[in-house]
């Protein structure tokens, strides 16, 4: 029977070359319901803010029955692991559907023991392409994890916030409830991939998005082993990165290894004088210095957590910094991360270069553009010769 893989061609080129064949493309969901009481009890942990745990639990959930019902369809048909695993949220007839989509691998290498209720050696959120990046530069796939935290601001922090918010300057009401939503994501994945047998999570990605009256921040990942790493004594020893798993592997050969991911937040207001003077100051060409000053204070306040969350723990130096701007309803948040990495004297990767294939972009095929209704007497038009 014909293999009917989500893999592209660049990804099954890389991933033969560590011994894996594709197997076929497999699915797992679960739609939800939070309840009329658990929607009581979001609501009334709403108004005082932070992390609303109802709705956390419940996304948690059901993110975790449709990657188990994923996992325990590819060793159904076969497979040794997953690669490419996803864990996205949908509204569906006003429910919410947790689905997961991955691609079953055959073949490669033993992976230790198997995860206790799936059928499957490991599982990761890296495609073929970063798969191969991964175990080329010494770490070995365990499984698939994720770190999420459902949060608001709440109605006290947003009353304090506003009043704040008055006078120009940091917000900090603000700035707490986004660095510990962020700090407890990162905990929380770390922690699963202890419980895996993990002593790193690489390949990180993060994201926000709104649900239920809150905001969920994401992070997915890939609990794995290196024989450079020691095995961690806690959750809070594991390594974390959001370097691309190309990035990763460019740092791995130059001697570097990743530490921890790390990050801040600074929310800060213009203030109602500077608002106007900054929007007087619009009226005309030129520099705005109120917005310049605040923008930099921002930016320089979260750097500088970065960098002593960084010093604290004896990072050499901080890689793939990002920054974000986002403005909410006249406040600005300013936030930066990066992944703080160490020299480590004999580390490199198991071959001297990535292949082509390993970073070549593949690109989409179908383009789902909307439709649009064609004048024909206009488009002749168009198209007529001028002379």
């Amino acid at each position: 029977m014909a293999v009917m893989t989500g893999l592209s061609g660049n990804e099954i080129f890389c991933l033969a070359r560590i011994g894996y064949t594709p197997g076929e493309l497999v699915i797992g969901n679960s739609v939800f319901s939070m309840g009329f009481l658990g929607s009581l009890a979001a609501t009334g942990r709403n108004l005082l803010g932070g992390e609303v745990t109802q709705v956390t639990n419940i996304i948690h959930e059901g993110r975790l029955e449709a990657y188990q019902r994923m996992a325990k369809e590819a060793g159904a048909r076969g497979g040794v692991g997953i690669t490419g695993v996803s864990s996205e949220l949908r509204t569906f007839h006003g429910q919410s559907e947790f689905l997961s989509i991955a691609s079953t691998l055959h073949g490669g290498q033993g992976h230790g023991a198997v995860p206790a209720g799936e059928q499957i050696s490991f599982s990761s959120s890296a495609d073929g392409q970063e798969l191969y990046c991964q175990v080329d530069a010494g770490f070995t796939p365990k499984k698939f994890v994720f770190g999420n935290v459902a949060y608001s601001v709440g109605a006290v922090g947003g009353i304090l916030g506003t009043l704040k918010s008055l006078g120009r300057g940091e917000i900090k009401e603000y700035s707490d409830v986004f660095n510990h939503t962020r700090h407890l994501a990162l905990q929380r994945i770390a922690e699963e991939a202890y419980q895996a047998g993990g002593s790193c999570v690489v390949g990180i990605e993060t994201r926000t998005m709104p649900w239920a009256g809150t905001h969920e921040m994401l992070m997915l990942g890939t609990a794995s082993t290196h024989p450079r790493v020691p095995p961690p004594r806690s959750a809070a020893s594991v390594i974390t990165s959001d370097l691309t798993n190309e990035e990763m592997w460019n740092l791995v050969h130059l001697g570097y290894m990743p530490l921890k991911l790390v990050l801040g937040t600074a929310v800060y207001s213009l203030g109602v004088v500077g608002g106007l003077m900054a929007a007087f100051k619009g009226l005309t060409r030129g520099e705005v210095p109120e917005l310049t000053s605040m923008i930099y204070d921002a930016r320089e306040h979260a750097v500088g957590l970065l960098r002593a969350e960084a010093a604290a723990i004896g990072a050499d130096d901080v890689v793939g910094l990002k920054t974000h701007v986002h403005e909410h309803g006249g406040l600005l948040e300013f936030m930066a991360i990066g992944t703080a990495v160490k020299r480590m004297e004999g580390l490199t990767t198991l071959s001297p270069d990535l292949p082509a294939q390993a970073i070549i972009v593949d690109k989409d095929t179908w383009i789902d553009e909307p439709a649009v209704s064609i004048n024909r007497a206009a488009a002749m038009a168009a198209n007529k010769p001028r002379r």
